[in-house]
């Protein structure tokens, strides 16, 4: 097996040479569930497991390895791998992971594409794009807006106007994946050595839409509900696998709640035509709400900006910054203080005046 077709360049080359010398082997993630993986390496498919000495290295969950991975492995039998080290990563989409805890948890490792998908059915919704985009963005991988479902989609031009809007600068593609229809841009997108990773919400059609760009039936479908057209979770667990055409794909697993685990400087990455009208704004502290001399304000009241899309960012800016604060113990700490003292100074505002 090519790794050059896996996605294998000098970075990863020259990451992996001090791994070399030591009798280990290169290899990517295909599967990680658990601590069970699935590798590809140049001489096939092998089954592997973490070391003890990985986990004693690794700080925390999100350093494991997950699709997209490449790491550095030892074989002890045939078929049978120990994975020693995780290489560095590139890039990586994270969301924050369910609980009270501030955690990342990662969906796929080194990606260069990420195909964003979304059903032109009922369960078409523009924020949910703009909340996918923030976490490419995060990412550091490219973005394409993959508009799924032509075929159902009773005014199309007012939907692709709506995504173009919510998608910026990305690229929005129009396809069936039922239909095989439209699929030549994604296609030409996923070329050799590519790593693409499809995300969208359960129903979309992602498993519909990798059977076509694999030419087979190899992901299992279903039907989505006629009242909401939301979807079962027919794709259980992320797996990379190679496309025809030398590229590489990641499906993932319906996500039917999307925290954020990005930047603000993430969002306004998301929203670059608002991000390019705050800089014009009097002040450099801007809140985008009622200050004088505001940018933004001032396009909203021309129709420039959309009252949704700039809500829109209004909320995912308040998560940003609640996750950069959560994610900083020292700002953490300062933001209590803050709403201690405040709420001390409320207490003693009511007592006054009993």
């Amino acid at each position: 097996m090519q790794l050059e077709a896996l996605g294998a360049g000098p970075a990863v080359f020259g990451a992996f040479v001090p791994y070399a010398s030591q009798g280990l082997i290169l290899a990517r993630v295909a599967v990680s569930q658990r601590d069970l993986y699935r590798l590809y390496t140049a001489d096939g498919e092998c089954a592997a497991e973490p070391s003890g000495a990985l986990w004693y290295r690794t700080p925390d969950a999100a350093g494991m390895p997950v699709a997209g991975d490449w790491v550095a492995a030892r074989l002890v039998a045939p078929g049978q791998a120990i994975v020693e080290a995780v290489l560095p990563r590139r890039t990586c989409f994270s969301r924050r992971a369910a609980g009270g805890r501030e955690r990342e948890q990662p969906l796929a490792a080194n990606i260069d594409l990420v195909f964003l998908v979304s059903g032109l059915d009922g369960d078409f919704n523009p924020r949910r794009i703009e909340r996918y985009l923030a976490l490419a963005v995060e990412s550091g991988a490219r973005a394409m807006v993959v508009l799924n479902k032509s075929d159902a989609c009773p005014d199309l031009p007012a939907r692709l106007r709506a995504a173009a809007e919510a998608a910026g600068g990305a690229p929005v593609v129009a396809c069936s994946a039922l239909k095989n229809e439209g699929l030549e841009a994604l296609r030409a997108a996923a070329a050799s050595g590519t790593t693409v990773a499809l995300l969208g919400s359960s129903g979309a059609g992602k498993s519909t839409l990798v059977n076509r760009l694999l030419g087979e039936e190899r992901f299992r479908t279903g039907e989505v509900r006629e009242s909401d057209s939301r979807g079962r979770h027919t794709t259980t667990r992320r797996e990379l696998v190679p496309l025809p055409g030398g590229g590489v794909l990641i499906d993932t697993p319906g996500l039917r709640e999307l925290q954020l685990w990005a930047g603000t400087a993430s969002v306004a990455g998301a929203f670059d035509e608002i991000a390019a009208l705050a800089a014009e704004c009097r002040y450099r502290d801007c809140t985008h709400g009622k200050e004088l001399g505001c940018a933004v304000q001032a396009a909203l009241g021309r129709g420039e900006v959309s009252p949704e899309r700039l809500a829109s960012f209004h909320k995912l800016h308040a998560e940003a910054q609640w996750h950069e604060t959560l994610s900083d113990p020292l700002a953490a700490l300062e933001r209590k203080r803050k709403w201690k003292a405040i709420h001390k100074a409320a207490r003693r505002m009511y007592k006054a005046r009993e």
